[in-house]
């Protein structure tokens, strides 16, 4: 299924009068229960939303739970957190901050070897009956993006997800209802109205106007969002929507929005509360899809068979009210020929032209990408580059860890300029097990088992292809060749070490399968993945 888009436009421009921005006057917010704890395997906070009291006269508190050492991360100088690290086990964490008269937030990030949660901190003043437009509330997070509180009336013109499960809900508000470049402000796991769980998760819908109340800030320095613990305030329903979409003369075609490639007809029904209703199809779709029948409440379109790439659009639909119009989208799809897939190394990936074209990636798992506590994807990497895999389809975190090689499809992105690979899934993956010098030596030869090893550079014999002796205790193993990354050949396997300012001493991670030369262990064909100077 496709998610139905939907927006409102205003027929005359709205003018919003407040004496500055810097005036607004902010809301009181307390730590509760309504804020739930965040888990990973090996990392997990009591709470991760903080409160800090206005006055500054007692800390607040949270504990964090890890199985190794961690520490604090991206404090601002306007919080002390004590401690600042610990060790395995449960430690209680304090967090203050001197009286303020402006609110304040930030987002601290705990790191854990791979494993990182975000805790968001705030210091708010009281509440704000000053209702601000979207525009007007990116004025205020560019001028002050560490936080204030307000509240914001909006558009849905996105929503990410309504958990009845966690009782939240993340969205997007615009003024217009559009979700486009720069123009709205992100809900994170905001409150229904007055705090109250999500129970449904179709008490709002895109279209509907709300005020939301809470902590505005820019997190990452890059997303202008209302930080976790905002709550809906009001909300004013879409005076039109998609009633049902029907893919006639189809088995079971009910709520099915994709033509087939020979073309059909589809048949969506419309609930409006306004005078009527209006159909716009885009331009650059009126070549393929058809008007071919009209009433009082639906619309019926038909589409030319496809012998091209598959194609989408979505449709407006448009009810006036008051003076104001209110619009919905209903999105289209057509199957079309099978895209080709090219294989291509990291930098060739990099300089592809953002579009819809696939390509397929194979390389090292180097890092797992976190946003917002949530593992998002991961950064894959060659002996070319490394580029991240945004939220490929189907992965958690679970199904591959990081020091695995894996095989990715998907289509050349970018988000504000940065490339990464975008509606992705997961072709395969090799399991690389993670083992000292000690371990590898009783395994037995394969040339299909990979292992990760990490000693110190006791020796190097060859510089040129890395050919090396890796030291832990009194254990020494034999390293033949330590390539610069997965898929590196001929020249390309040449002078890794020099590259990378590797030297005797450095601690140096390597990939690779176990062999024996003569009857001595090796590792063959070793790829590098990290290094430590000897001196840091």
């Amino acid at each position: 299924m496709f998610s139905i888009n939907s927006q409102k436009e205003r027929f005359m421009k709205l003018k919003y009068i407040i004496p500055s921005f810097m005036a607004v006057v902010t809301m009181l917010v307390g730590c509760s229960d309504k804020f739930e704890a965040a888990y990973l395997d090996d990392l997990r906070v009591s709470s991760s939303y903080i409160a800090v009291p206005v006055d500054g006269n007692y800390p607040a508190e949270f504990v964090v739970s890890a199985k190794g050492d961690w520490q604090i991360k991206n404090v601002p100088d306007w919080l002390t957190f004590t401690p600042m690290s610990g060790g395995a086990g449960d430690t209680k964490v304090t967090v203050s901050a001197p009286a303020t008269s402006d609110s304040k937030a930030a987002v601290v990030k705990i790191v854990c070897g791979t494993s990182v949660q975000d805790v968001n901190v705030v210091q708010t003043v009281k509440k704000s009956e000053v209702v601000l437009s979207v525009a007007q509330a990116l004025a205020v997070i560019k001028d002050k993006p560490t936080g204030s509180s307000a509240r914001v009336k909006g558009f849905v013109c996105k929503i990410d997800e309504i958990s009845p499960q966690y009782g939240n809900a993340t969205y997007y508000l615009s003024d217009d209802g559009t979700y486009g470049a720069d123009n709205w402000i992100e809900v994170f796991r905001g409150k229904w109205i007055d705090g109250a769980n999500f129970a449904t998760g179709e008490e709002f819908a895109v279209g509907d106007e709300l005020v939301v109340e809470g902590t505005i800030v820019l997190y990452n320095d890059k997303t202008p969002e209302f930080s976790q613990g905002s709550s809906v305030v009001s909300i004013n329903k879409s005076l039109i929507g998609i009633a049902e979409v029907e893919m006639l003369n189809v088995p079971e075609g009910k709520g099915v929005t994709e033509f087939p490639l020979e073309g059909g007809s589809v048949k969506i029904t419309i609930s409006s509360k306004g005078n009527g209703f209006h159909m716009t199809i885009p331009e650059d779709a009126k070549a393929w899809l058809h008007i071919d029948d009209f009433g009082a409440d639906y619309v019926t379109l038909k589409a030319d068979a496809n012998e091209g790439d598959p194609r989408s659009v979505s449709v407006v639909f448009s009810t006036e009210a008051e003076g104001v119009l209110y619009s919905c989208e209903q999105a289209l799809t057509q199957k079309g020929v099978a895209p080709a897939v090219t294989d291509v190394t990291v930098a060739e990936f990099l300089a592809a032209e953002v579009g819809t074209a696939e390509y397929r990636l194979t390389g090292v798992i180097s890092e797992l990408y976190y946003y917002k506590e949530a593992v998002s994807g991961f950064y894959i990497s060659d002996y070319s580059g490394t580029v991240l895999v945004y939220k490929p389809n189907g992965f958690t975190g679970t199904e591959a860890k990081v020091g695995d090689v894996i095989t990715v499809v998907g289509q050349r992105g970018a988000y504000k300029d940065s490339p990464q690979m975008v509606s992705g899934a997961c072709e395969s993956n090799i399991s690389v097990n993670e083992v000292t010098l000690d371990e590898f030596l009783t395994k037995p030869d394969a040339k299909d088992v990979y292992y990760k090893v990490t000693g110190v550079v006791d020796e190097i014999v060859n510089t040129i292809y890395g050919n090396l002796y890796l030291k832990s205790g009194d254990t020494r193993l034999y390293v033949y060749g330590c390539y610069p990354g997965w898929g590196a050949t001929g020249d390309a396997r040449k002078n890794c070490l020099a590259n990378k300012d590797i030297t005797v001493g450095d601690e140096l991670t390597v990939i690779g399968v176990k062999s024996s030369y003569n009857g001595t262990p090796q590792v063959n064909g070793g790829i590098y993945f990290s290094h430590k100077k000897a001196n840091q």
